[in-house]
């Protein structure tokens, strides 16, 4: 027999885990968007960069990553804001770039390091001789690459994803 399912059933949020990368990703979406950047700033760092576990990133990009933690989270807050909201209000608008464009940076870094983990985790035979006879060109990972399907990306995502792998 169908259950029919409550208002209160349909209308409960359901929590999504997400990778450091889906997060860091979110959160460069997130700055790219329109609207003040210290209000994007503040986004990216409430719902995306505060839910990501350090521990899944690299170990080279642990300190880039504690540094934008620490320029979004060192000021001290007023009643009723967070550490977020003081640090974010007290900064310049020149500031706010600086620390959305490390952010920038960061994605741009997990992505450079996670295309390397890719190449390396290919059988040699297959990295070596698929690119020694340019059926795969360099720089790119081909579908399927260690065991995972690669997901189409699209829009933003694509240009940043494609700098890093040129820089």
């Amino acid at each position: 027999m169908p259950r029919h399912h409550d208002a209160e059933e349909t209308s409960r949020t359901e929590v999504v885990m997400s990778t450091a990368w889906e997060q860091i990703e979110a959160a460069a979406l997130s700055l790219a968007r329109s609207g003040p950047i210290k209000d994007r700033l503040a986004d990216a760092y409430r719902n995306h960069l505060a839910l990501v576990n350090p521990e899944e990133l690299p170990v080279a990009l642990h300190a880039e990553f504690h540094a934008c933690h620490d320029a979004l989270t060192r000021e001290r807050p007023l009643p009723g804001e967070d550490a977020v909201r003081a640090t974010v209000r007290k900064m310049s608008n020149h500031d706010a770039d600086e620390v959305a464009c490390a952010v920038v940076r960061l994605f741009a870094a997990l992505a450079r390091a996670t295309l390397v983990e890719r190449v390396l985790a290919m059988p040699e035979a297959v990295s070596d001789g698929a690119r020694s006879n340019g059926a795969i060109p360099s720089g790119a990972i081909p579908n399927g690459a260690n065991g995972a399907r690669a997901k189409p990306r699209k829009g933003v995502p694509d240009v940043i994803s494609l700098y890093a792998a040129e820089a």
